[in-house]
């Protein structure tokens, strides 16, 4: 059946290439998670913070290299990517900032991120999501991103607000979490905001 609207990206946009490192504000970078980052995947995903928020948990280090190679799927599958959050280009991770849902067709995709205890208080998620978001709708040309988060996560909040996302309003219910069903903020910016 003939199209009436083209898709926003044609298919093969992210799997024509390798994965890209990007750059991001205040020094940081956006690189692809290796294997031998699996220790830190299971740092954070033990930390309770990230626990809260979150509805994975990791026990070993095999574990965390089978989600790393899951992450790294994603791009070749053009449905998501993820990225490590290092100062320079190839340091330790510090924290996670990846795109989810990804639908070339229509443009849109959904941010996520974490930041490792350590490393919180000084700006991380605001740039690795703006540096995130400034790729994804310049150079790969995606049309919307949105970023959700639970509206008891004030710090989500506040990463959202500053990296540029707009809040469109309250999804009632919306999410299980360990401790029950989560009301969820959901955020938005377009291209050309």
């Amino acid at each position: 059946m003939p199209r009436l609207v083209p898709p926003v990206i044609p298919p093969g946009r992210m799997r024509g290439g390798p994965q890209p490192v990007l750059p991001a504000p205040d020094g940081l970078s956006l690189r692809p998670w290796l294997s031998s980052d699996a220790a830190t995947v299971v740092t954070a995903y033990r930390d309770p913070a990230i626990q809260l928020w979150h509805r994975r948990q990791l026990l070993t280090e095999a574990e965390a290299r089978e989600l790393i190679a899951a992450w790294n799927r994603l791009w070749q599958a053009e449905t998501g990517a993820a990225w490590a959050v290092v100062r320079g280009d190839q340091g330790e991770p510090l924290g996670r900032v990846s795109l989810r849902d990804v639908d070339l067709d229509t443009g849109q995709a959904e941010v996520g991120y974490w930041v490792l205890p350590a490393a919180r208080g000084g700006g991380i998620a605001v740039s690795a999501v703006t540096g995130l978001s400034r790729w994804a709708l310049g150079d790969l040309g995606l049309h919307r991103l949105e970023l959700m988060h639970s509206v008891a996560n004030l710090a989500s909040c506040r990463v959202a607000a500053r990296a540029g996302f707009r809040l469109e309003g309250v999804m009632v219910s919306a999410l299980l979490h360990a401790d029950g069903w989560h009301d969820m903020h959901l955020h938005a910016r377009t291209q050309g905001e």
